[in-house]
């Protein structure tokens, strides 16, 4: 089950039914929709529905596989998800709202994670024999860089489009990016030891959940202002 926390107000609105079983919910870049997965049809397969609750649900995807949407496109009219855990998918929002293939392998590969202006896409791809990140111009053709050096998960764009964050164990690593004319990465380096969390649009920000105690339910939601700035002065190393 899926809720909507408002933090001016601070009130929750439940967003799908206690029926069946909702997760990842994605934010449409407009705000005015989320979509999720749900198995309310027995197989995880892609639904959205207004943020206000207004609306009704509507179904996505109609797959024999287990779907997960993880990217929208800059403009909202393309969502990129995971087939399975092995293929990646995108779904144009106009027309027949047809789903198609952008990257399909025998290896694992997921997390495709849109870059902020909508040319390329960052994914995760256990292709060398362990997880890595890859970027690849999207929609194509072209062929596709590795970011991480020694391992990397759950890729995330600085909004800015300078930056490239992943996780590597219980590191969060950076590196540099170049997008045009074409793409290019500096090494990777450390930029915080914890727990992995959603980059803000004007990144000065991360959204981390925070494990608690078996048993103690969360009773509040933490967020950091200007968490770049206060980075940079604990550890000035940790960036240029």
């Amino acid at each position: 089950m899926l809720w909507i926390y408002d933090l001016t107000r601070g009130s929750l609105t439940q967003l799908t039914s206690e029926q069946s079983s909702s997760s990842n919910p994605l934010w449409t870049p407009d705000g005015r929709r989320v979509v999720y997965r749900s198995n309310k049809a027995g197989i995880w397969n892609l639904y959205w529905r207004p943020a206000d609750g207004s609306g009704a649900e509507e179904r996505l995807t109609t797959s024999d596989n287990s779907d997960t949407p993880y990217s929208w496109s800059p403009d909202g009219k393309v969502l990129a998800f995971a087939k399975g855990s092995h293929d990646i998918w995108i779904l144009p929002l106009g027309g027949g709202r047809k789903a198609q293939p952008f990257l399909q392998t025998p290896s694992i590969s997921t997390s495709p994670q849109f870059s902020p202006d909508g040319r390329w896409l960052a994914y995760i791809s256990e292709e060398s024999g362990g997880a890595q990140v890859y970027v690849q111009p999207y929609p194509g053709p072209g062929g596709k860089w590795q970011v991480s050096t020694d391992g990397g998960t759950l890729p995330q764009w600085n909004p800015n489009s300078r930056e490239l964050f992943y996780r590597n164990g219980d590191t969060i690593m950076v590196v540099d990016v170049t997008t045009s004319p074409t793409f290019s990465a500096s090494k990777p380096r450390m930029l915080y030891q914890g727990p992995a969390g959603d980059v803000s649009r004007d990144a000065q920000r991360f959204l981390a959940m925070q494990p608690v105690e078996p048993g103690q339910p969360p009773t509040q939601i933490i967020v950091v202002l200007n968490w770049f700035e206060e980075l940079k002065q604990k550890v000035p190393t940790a960036r240029k």
